[in-house]
């Protein structure tokens, strides 16, 4: 715990003191442009990978990256509907990752044995590991992880769109989704493309996304 307390430290003395205006105008309310939906991964830090500030992007994390159907309810569906009802983002970005645990306990028998809640939580990526069963048996090890990762993150986007609040403002084109693979050790992202069916580095798709906008 010391190292936090000293980065709170740091924070008040350091980052804050020279930006106390900026948090002025956060207090007095937030506008962020986007929703960013990725995993409760300790290595994965959204403000960090999208060089962005504090008000810029409402973050969304659980194990796995996983979005319910909007008929079970709880905190995910919520702050879906709050980020694009009310603080009327204009992008949710799905983003999941290489040596994602959740998806190692999805394709690997007994791997979340002894967590109950952990397993109860995975039914809701059943749709992915059936994909992965139909058509990927020849992958095993890390590359079937990494599929799993990719092809997860293509099925809530699927999923996200079953949310009214979302399919309503994709119909009026005031919401555009997106789907990323962040890539670890490489420290790269890549992004989903329509066109080319598959994930590509987000310097190539970057001017296609933004002709989107």
């Amino acid at each position: 715990m010391r190292n936090l307390v000293q980065g709170v430290r740091r924070f008040r003395t350091e980052v804050f003191a020279q930006q106390r205006e900026y948090y002025k105008k956060l207090a007095a309310g937030q506008h962020p442009q986007a929703l960013f939906i990725t995993c409760s991964d300790s290595r994965i830090v959204p403000n960090l990978i999208t060089q962005t500030a504090p008000g810029e992007l409402f973050v969304l994390r659980n194990a796995g990256n996983i979005i319910p159907p909007p008929n079970a309810g709880g905190g995910e569906a919520a702050t879906i509907e709050f980020a694009v009802e009310h603080l009327k983002v204009e992008h949710i970005i799905v983003c999941g990752h290489t040596q994602c645990g959740a998806m190692k306990a999805l394709v690997t028998p007994g791997a979340a044995e002894g967590m109950p809640i952990v397993n109860d939580w995975l039914k809701y990526a059943e749709s992915t590991r059936r994909i992965l069963r139909d058509n990927y048996e020849d992958y095993t090890g890390d590359a079937l992880v990494n599929i799993a990762a990719q092809e997860h993150v293509l099925m809530q986007l699927e999923i996200l769109q079953t949310h009214p609040v979302v399919a309503s403002r994709l119909v009026r084109g005031a919401l555009t989704l997106h789907g990323w693979m962040f890539k670890i050790e490489a420290g790269e992202v890549f992004a989903y493309d329509d066109a080319e069916g598959r994930f590509l580095p987000l310097s190539e798709t970057a001017v296609a996304e933004t002709a989107n906008v």
